[in-house]
């Protein structure tokens, strides 16, 4: 299709075209422009950026996460904008990322194993020699199923020598992908992936202290990048908050507190949401992002990262900001729902099912 629109980016003054009824994501895609974006729904928020020319709607889904923005901000969703008109915009662009090359591939299962009673772990190789994936430490890839759906995970390691991939599955009643994971996979088949895909991947151009922030499996890409980090031997401040409804759940406590031996300066934290089992276990009642903000009040001078699901997330990056983070230091990842997967959540309205 021949291109009908051009899309600006003020900062830079990069451009590329958009075809009929595409996205502004999509275009820049196309172009080899990466722009930050996560769930590819409308519901996190990854790839808000402002709109300074121009027209756009939401054809195929609503800016959900454009709920509560005032309209004087003029934010518009990349992911979910197709351009009316020629736009001008302003994104943060993430040119890590651009020069390595999204791929479909066979793997195969290595190795499986119980990381929680709920989360299964994986490792994954190159079905061939010849056929690798390469990736940066927190982006994630699709598993391609045969009815073409997709099913997307965090990569939980950062890259290394053998090409081994690191998976954290967790396993929700009622949900046919991850009960098939759970229940049949096995050491020795193989899965069709596409990847890396995602933008939540370290930034390296500044000195400033860093905090992480995770719920539930969002820790695998934050283990990912922190475990970069550490590799690299940054002299930068990290604080590792991971959060989850009991003990059981923080199923990688042990290497996270191992850690702060390897870093110059990290200190790890431990929260769990059953107040119970805090009193119990010893470990730091509450919600996650609470803690975050009980121990750095003013954040005005950290850089911050954050995976979980979308509740945290979205308490997370308002919070936040109020709390003095400027908006382009904060980095996330939402482990949202498929939009399948989504709608039969909402249809059946029988509990959540799996991803």
């Amino acid at each position: 299709m021949r291109p009908v629109f051009t899309v600006t980016i003020q900062s830079t003054g990069r451009h590329f075209p958009v075809c009929p009824g595409e996205t502004v994501l999509e275009a820049a895609q196309r172009a080899g422009i990466a722009l930050p974006y996560s769930c590819r729904a409308g519901v996190c928020g990854s790839c808000k950026a402002t709109l300074i020319a121009g027209h756009c709607d939401y054809p195929r889904n609503p800016p959900v996460a454009l709920s509560g923005t005032s309209p004087a901000q003029h934010a518009i969703l990349l992911c979910q904008a197709v351009p009316r008109s020629d736009l001008t915009i302003e994104a943060r662009e993430v040119t890590s990322v651009e020069d390595i090359v999204k791929r479909q591939l066979d793997v195969v299962v290595a190795r499986k194993w119980m990381l929680a009673p709920d989360v299964i772990g994986l490792h994954l190789k190159p079905a061939s020699a010849d056929a690798r994936l390469n990736w940066l430490p927190g982006q994630y890839l699709d598993v391609l199923l045969d009815d073409g759906r997709r099913r997307p995970f965090s990569i939980a390691n950062h890259p290394e020598g053998e090409g081994i991939i690191e998976l954290h599955v967790r396993h929700v009643a009622g949900g046919g992908f991850t009960s098939w994971v759970s229940d049949t996979l096995k050491v020795g088949d193989v899965l069709r992936i596409e990847g890396p895909l995602g933008t939540f991947v370290p930034r390296e151009d500044a000195e400033r202290p860093m905090i992480f922030m995770a719920g539930g499996t969002g820790f695998a890409p934050v283990k990912a990048i922190v475990e970069h980090f550490i590799a690299l031997g940054t002299r930068r401040p990290m604080h590792v908050y991971w959060g989850a409804r009991n003990a059981a759940d923080l199923y990688m406590r042990e290497q996270a507190e191992h850690w702060t031996a390897l870093a110059h300066d990290l200190r790890f934290h431990a929260v769990i949401s059953d107040a119970e089992q805090a009193l119990a276990s010893g470990i730091r009642p509450g919600l996650v992002h609470e803690a975050v903000l009980e121990d750095h009040p003013q954040l005005s001078r950290y850089d911050v990262y954050m995976s979980g699901p979308p509740a945290m997330i979205d308490a997370g990056r308002k919070l936040f900001i109020d709390a003095g983070l400027p908006e382009e230091r904060l980095y996330y990842d939402s482990f949202d729902y498929a939009p399948d997967v989504l709608a039969q959540i909402l249809g059946n309205r029988a509990g959540i099912v799996g991803l």
